[in-house]
């Protein structure tokens, strides 16, 4: 092999070292799933690269061939495997046992195909099937990325770079005396698939260990929706309601109350509501934007402040975007043990109710606050879960969800 092609080869077995020591540090930390599927993915993505380099003892290009055609099927079932794991896709018990039982049986029908065909045709058969499941697992990532999920586009960029690599090493094996640029390429490319990899699980990791702090604190332990607490939210109400200027400055005040909170508490146990709690914690704040300051209503709802804010159909908006975020279907966990955090068996939808005002700075805080809350708990029984404040009836009202009318009732 060309030293160059050495060197860069050096450099993607140095990143699967790396990230199976990586997972060994989160196996000590008892997060057994993650662990895993890190040190899976970079043994048989380094098993996988020694086998096509040719540097296994096998002197027979037949037996070669026979051998690599078994490589690569199993290693496309199992990097399938792990990075549907990855990405959440195998949560959902029918989906998920359906999804392997398809993998595997793929496997083994191509398997036994190319036990009739010539060793270097099973070969390229393999290859080919290999490539496709990658292909496959791309055409699954992109649509979920498509459907706002985060880690969806990182996925897509690492199946890229996967079926590059594969590419590479596919031709390699064939080819034997591939020059220096397709290793460096291939090389290269495995490198940043093992890194997107890698960033993916950290980001999940990351989750579960602050998941768990969450579980372990409940609603005292302010990270369970790394937001304002009670305290904290009174203050800012008070920064901002007080801080007058000669002018009473417009604002926009969105109060958000779920009602099924304590329903799910009764049913599953605290645990369970705090996992509610925090993953509808984290799609608001990564729904509003940063002018936007928010802290806890009480223990079943948020406040939100919208500086600045006099026009209705721009915080009607806001509140929509909110409502479609939040109402998504979870998966919660019911234990408290952290190896546990991932086996969520109860789905669970929150049932919210936002009410919407707009108001001004001169009002007193305490009547605005309470207003927006009567408003989202008034909101419960409306079926788009928003209201807001008519002034014409002098009466909580549904609020309007084509802004053609609303902008034509705020006129």
């Amino acid at each position: 092999m060309d030293v160059v092609a050495a060197g860069f080869w050096g450099a993607f077995f140095c990143t699967a070292t790396l990230m199976l020591v990586i997972s060994l540090a989160a196996f000590a930390r008892s997060h057994r799933r993650v662990a895993l599927m890190a040190g899976v993915t970079s043994v048989v993505s380094a098993a996988f690269v020694v086998a096509y380099l040719g540097w296994l003892p096998l002197h027979d290009v037949g037996v070669e061939a026979r051998v690599l055609a078994h490589v690569a099927i199993a290693t496309a079932v199992c990097l399938a495997l792990m990075l549907m794991s990855t990405l959440g896709m195998l949560r959902q018990r029918a989906v998920g046992g359906r999804a392997m039982a398809l993998l595997v049986a793929s496997g083994l029908l191509v398997l036994a195909a190319g036990w009739m065909l010539e060793a270097p045709a099973a070969l390229v058969l393999s290859s080919v099937t290999a490539f496709a499941i990658g292909a496959g697992m791309l055409l699954v990532t992109i649509r979920g990325a498509l459907r706002g999920d985060r880690a969806g586009w990182v996925a897509v960029a690492g199946i890229v770079c996967m079926l590059v690599a594969l590419a590479g090493l596919s031709w390699i094996a064939m080819n034997r005396t591939t020059a220096w640029p397709v290793h460096a390429l291939s090389a290269t490319a495995g490198v940043v698939y093992l890194c997107v990899i890698a960033v993916v699980l950290w980001a999940r990791y990351s989750y579960l260990l602050e998941l768990s702090e969450v579980l372990a604190h409940g609603p005292s332990y302010d990270p369970v929706t790394r937001m304002r607490s009670h305290s904290e939210t009174g203050q800012m109400v008070g920064d901002i309601f007080f801080h007058r200027d000669a002018e009473a400055r417009p604002i926009g005040v969105i109060a958000i109350c779920i009602a099924n909170l304590y329903a799910l508490e009764n049913l599953h146990g605290r645990a369970a509501f705090n996992h509610a709690l925090f993953i509808c914690a984290s799609r608001l704040r990564r729904t509003v934007p940063q002018y936007v300051e928010m802290g806890r209503l009480s223990e079943d709802g948020f406040l939100l402040l919208v500086p600045n804010a006099g026009d209705l159909q721009r915080v009607a908006q806001l509140a929509q975007q909110i409502r479609n975020r939040m109402v998504r279907p979870v998966s919660l966990s019911v234990s408290r043990d952290p190896a546990g955090l991932e086996a969520a068996r109860t789905v669970w939808e929150a049932e919210i109710g936002i009410g919407v005002l707009v108001t001004n700075t001169q009002v007193r805080p305490a009547q605005a606050i309470s207003t927006a809350r009567a408003m989202a708990r008034t909101a419960w029984t409306y079926g788009s879960r928003l209201a807001f404040f008519d002034q014409d009836a002098g009466q909580i009202a549904e609020l309007q969800t084509d802004w053609a009318d609303l902008a034509a009732w705020a006129a």
